[in-house]
């Protein structure tokens, strides 16, 4: 088990597609930990799925080829909302595959300081561990060409996130990390400048 996924994009399904940079490096481990640090699933519940790469290899194998799949495609499809372009049907189709095969309910689930109002999907299959993504990414999608999804001005990070800022021009995925490596990046030149000015 990995260290906790940094979850900076305000929405499930930006945190989900800002998963791994890479479509090969996604392991079943690493899944399985974001959906723990997303609050998707109990660690006792993630004990019962870590170890069915063992005892369930096929099913396993073929559910991270539809993770893969799906998160490709909510990379491809926030990039177009990004870029404001028209987002083609057939990138949605994977989120629509995700959201015929899960059933489920929503349900009010006690928090430390209140309610929350979480998706529970029937467990039938594997299928199910999708079902609270495909759903945040169809709502994303149902707010049409003026979606708030940014990705990062950091050209090293290029996170995906939702501006959820008063002012709409929030530029970091977080500001305690990106938005602070600019602030000194900035610093650091201009004392550069000061310091060759006074030579």
């Amino acid at each position: 088990m990995g260290p906790p996924h940094q979850l900076v994009a305000g929405r499930l399904a930006l945190d989900f597609a800002n998963l791994s940079p890479a479509a090969h490096d996604l392991s079943w481990d690493e899944f399985v930990s974001f959906l723990v640090d997303a609050r998707l699933v109990s660690s006792e519940r993630a004990a019962r799925l870590r170890p069915l790469p063992r005892t369930e290899p096929h099913a396993v194998d073929s559910a991270l080829l539809r993770i893969l799949r799906f998160r490709e495609s909510l990379r491809a499809i926030f990039a177009s909302v990004v870029d404001q372009e028209p987002v083609p049907v057939s990138w949605v189709e994977p989120i629509n595959e995700i959201l015929r095969v899960t059933e489920g309910h929503d349900e009010l689930v006690p928090q430390q300081h209140g309610w929350s109002l979480q998706f529970v999907a029937r467990e039938s299959g594997l299928d199910w561990l999708l079902a609270a993504l495909a759903r945040s990414a169809a709502e994303l999608l149902v707010e049409g060409p003026h979606a708030r999804i940014r990705r990062c001005a950091n050209p090293s990070c290029r996170l995906f996130f939702y501006d959820d800022s008063r002012t709409r021009r929030r530029r970091w995925c977080s500001m305690a990390v990106c938005g602070n490596r600019h602030k000194v990046a900035a610093f650091l030149r201009r004392s550069s400048r000061r310091s060759g000015s006074s030579n």
